[in-house]
């Protein structure tokens, strides 16, 4: 008979009393303490909802500009459904991470068709929404809504593995049951909304990953690692994948004026923006052997005329080459099986387009290399 394996116990949560010891001052330090941030003097649901998905692997003080540009675009649920995905994305250009500016379109156009243009407050409900997990589900219950929603980001994650002296690894299963565990523990009770934000908050400015401020922290003798000198063990550092290398061949192929763009299908690398024509290609790949591959993306032959030089860029998971060719053909594209979508642009055109920041860098190399006269 197979022998089966016990599960690891489920640890005990704090008792009411210590909850309490926490939640208070940390509410007092907020409130004294905390960033005057645009979307906090709000109550707008939608305002809300937006900077927290901007705020996902993106600072701060980056945020704050694009926040208010966007917000001043696309003002209501409403307006973001109603508008062109195109515009959506360029609305992000240079934000990154655009698979959010997708969910983000799609999802208000859920809203629309589902809950008439208002946001349910509720996190169960708006985890059936496109691009919502359990933490901006969490972030956007509580905050807009006051719903007593928990949420772990990796601020509240290192607030809470010192707190409650947490072990194990960053992704390990029974840590993060129980961080959330102790997440929803403690945001039961009075201003569950100001509670999350005050434990993103004291992640981000005190309880810090490197040079943690102890000394100005409203809970240090409720904290665990602190009174056991592990402050600098936990939580222990995430072991990350050095970013693999990507080169892409892309084709500068000017006609009257305009140059050929390109967009990608919705999903992967890029996904839904528009680019100059690529192709990925080995890094030590012949100007030719470049050519054969972007013929294939395009459906029509393709003649490598110039090399217009390249461009770097570090993206989180990838190490980028983007490697400019001027191209020609005897048949101009209209549609090609690579990609959704074409178009002959003028560059001003092409500043409406939903672009990342690495091919309008390359655009711009382009430009500056005379590709259109001039």
């Amino acid at each position: 008979m197979r022998k089966r394996t016990a599960a690891a116990p489920v640890p005990e949560l704090p008792e009411a009393r210590r909850l309490a010891s926490i939640r208070a001052p940390l509410l007092a330090w907020y409130d004294r303490e905390r960033r005057d941030l645009p979307w906090r003097r709000t109550k707008d649901p939608y305002a809300i909802w937006l900077s927290e998905v901007m705020l996902q692997q993106t600072q701060v003080a980056t945020v704050i500009p694009y926040w208010e540009r966007f917000l001043a675009r696309f003002p209501t649920v409403e307006a973001l459904a109603a508008a062109p995905l195109d515009d959506v994305l360029a609305g992000w250009r240079g934000l990154g991470y655009y698979s959010r500016a997708r969910n983000l379109h799609r999802a208000a156009q859920e809203v629309v068709a589902r809950f008439g243009g208002k946001l349910p407050s509720s996190a169960e409900a708006l985890l059936t929404l496109p691009g919502f997990g359990r933490y901006t589900a969490g972030a956007v219950a509580s905050i807009a809504f006051g719903e007593e929603a928990p949420l772990v980001d990796g601020n509240v994650a290192r607030v809470l593995s010192r707190l409650f002296e947490v072990e194990g690894p960053p992704g390990d299963r029974a840590r993060e049951a129980h961080l959330w565990g102790l997440a929803r523990a403690l945001v039961k009770g009075e201003r569950p909304g100001d509670l999350n934000q005050a434990l993103m908050e004291h992640g981000a400015t005190v309880c810090r990953p490197e040079s943690p401020l102890c000394l100005l922290c409203p809970v240090r003798a409720a904290c665990l690692a602190f009174q056991h000198g592990r402050v600098n063990e936990l939580p222990p550092a995430k072991v990350r994948a050095a970013p693999k290398r990507l080169t892409l061949a892309l084709a500068v192929w000017p006609h009257e004026n305009t140059l050929l763009f390109a967009r990608r299908a919705d999903k992967g690398l890029f996904g839904g923006l528009w680019e100059l024509p690529a192709a990925e290609i080995d890094p030590d790949a012949e100007d030719a052997a470049a050519a054969t591959k972007l013929s294939e993306s395009l459906g029509v032959s393709v003649t490598a005329k110039t090399a217009l030089g390249t461009v770097q860029r570090q993206l989180t998971h990838r190490a980028l080459t983007l490697r400019l060719l001027r191209v020609s053909g005897r048949q101009l594209p209209s549609r090609a099986p690579a990609f959704h979508e074409l178009r002959w642009c003028t560059p001003a055109q092409a500043e409406g387009l939903g672009m990342s920041t690495a091919m309008q860098r390359a655009l711009e190399a382009a430009l500056r290399a005379g590709v259109l006269g001039g």
